[in-house]
């Protein structure tokens, strides 16, 4: 059986870190691959500011462009939103029944999934891959059957950073792919 490791996000815009995340785990765990699954609207986060889903999508495929085991999904666009990650769980694994799903998350996530609409279905039914995130106390997880934290290499940069060096005109040339950059240069977005 495929093993799927999950990466959802808004991807606003996606940017070096997540693509090392997800070489990280494509490459240096048991996951045969890794999907991006670009989020129309995250729940907990505000909607302000967020580039439409389907700029989004494009971004994520441009970045990802000639990734072996790496894909995009907009499993989401077709949900009802907000999105839920059970609900997304859900349907993936109603239609590929031959495929066993992961979750991948930053330890800020993990520390927040008590949060998260019928976590406990999640943690019963399936794995979380965890990657570092610098100040989020995870230690109640660290003994969970269902959670493992991997070494992936540690990423502090955000979507938020980047939005915001864009909006100040500062460069940002090596935090995203030149295909993604070319993207948001043409199409004049986060200014």
């Amino acid at each position: 059986m495929q093993k799927i490791g999950l990466f959802f996000g808004s991807f606003n815009p996606i940017h070096v870190g997540h693509l090392i995340i997800a070489n990280y785990m494509a490459n240096y765990t048991d996951l045969t691959e890794v999907w991006f699954v670009v989020s129309p609207h995250n729940p907990l986060k505000k909607k302000d500011g967020l580039l439409n889903m389907y700029d989004r999508l494009e971004m994520v495929n441009l970045a990802i462009d000639k990734a072996d085991c790496i894909r995009a999904s907009d499993i989401e666009f077709r949900l009802p939103q907000p999105s839920y990650t059970i609900d997304t769980l859900i349907h993936l694994r109603e239609r590929y029944p031959t495929k066993d799903f992961v979750l991948i998350m930053g330890s800020d996530n993990l520390a927040t999934l008590k949060k998260w609409k019928n976590y406990e279905i999640i943690l019963r039914d399936f794995f979380i891959y965890v990657y570092p995130r610098p100040g989020y106390d995870v230690t109640e997880w660290t003994n969970h059957p269902r959670v493992t934290f991997t070494e992936t290499p540690l990423m502090e940069i955000s979507s938020t950073f980047i939005r915001k060096a864009i909006k100040d005109h500062k460069n940002v040339q090596y935090f995203l792919p030149d295909k993604v950059l070319d993207f948001i240069d043409k199409k004049g977005v986060y200014l």
